[in-house]
C-alpha cells in the first residue's frame, strides 16, 4: 500500500462516519459515530503531522497545509451533544473544512510526494502512518504544538489520557471501533 492509498482510505472512512451520523436513527447512534469520527480524525491529523508532512517537506520542500481551523472545529464538535442545536451545523462546517483540505491533499500534496519518493519509500511511509496512529491523541487538542521538537512528546503524553477517557465513551458496534462498546 502506498501512502496515498492509506490517506485516501482514511478520508473515505471519515466520510462514511459523517454519513452514519446524518442517517442515524437515534441520538445514541449519532453519539457513537460522533465519537468514532472524532477518534479517527484526531488520529489522522496527528499522523499526517508526524509522518506525511515531514516527508513532503523533506522531499519537495513544501510545508504542511495549515489545518488549525480543522483542529479548532473538531475541538468544538467533539464536545457537543447531538441534541445541541449547534451539533449538525458544527459537523457540517467541520466536514466542509475537511473536504477542502482533502481536495488539496489528494490532488496536490500527495501527487508531489508520490512523485518524489520511490514506491518502497511510499510503502514505508504508509506503514509508519498506520503505526503512528496507534500512539497519538484520539481527541482534538488545537493548542498542542504541531511542529518539532515539541509535537511528538506532547502527543505521546496526551494520548494515554485520551485513551483512558475513550474507555467511557460509546462506540458503534462494528469492526472499526477503537474498543468494544462499554455498556
Amino acid at each position: 500500500m502506498r501512502i496515498t492509498d492509506a490517506i485516501r482510505a482514511d478520508h473515505q472512512q471519515l466520510q462514511s462516519y459523517y454519513d452514519q451520523i446524518l442517517h442515524a436513527p437515534d441520538e445514541d447512534e449519532q453519539t457513537r459515530y460522533q465519537n468514532q469520527l472524532v477518534w479517527e480524525l484526531a488520529r489522522h491529523i496527528v499522523g499526517e503531522d508526524l509522518v506525511v508532512y515531514p516527508a513532503l517537506e523533506q522531499t519537495t520542500r513544501d510545508g504542511a497545509r495549515d489545518r488549525q481551523t480543522i483542529k479548532e472545529q473538531l475541538a468544538i464538535f467533539q464536545d457537543l451533544h447531538c441534541s445541541d442545536p449547534r451539533f449538525l451545523p458544527s459537523m457540517t462546517l467541520l466536514m466542509d473544512q475537511l473536504a477542502a483540505h482533502v481536495h488539496m491533499e489528494e490532488t496536490v500534496d500527495l501527487v508531489k510526494l508520490e512523485g518524489a519518493v520511490t514506491s518502497e519509500e511510499s510503502a514505508r511511509l504508509a506503514r509508519s502512518f498506520g503505526r503512528t496512529k496507534h500512539f497519538v491523541p484520539t481527541r482534538a487538542h488545537p493548542s498542542a504544538p504541531d511542529r518539532p521538537p515539541y509535537q511528538t512528546p506532547v502527543a505521546l503524553l496526551t494520548a494515554p489520557l485520551d485513551s483512558l477517557q475513550d474507555l467511557f465513551r460509546r462506540w458503534p458496534e462494528s469492526e472499526f471501533s477503537p474498543q468494544p462498546p462499554m455498556e
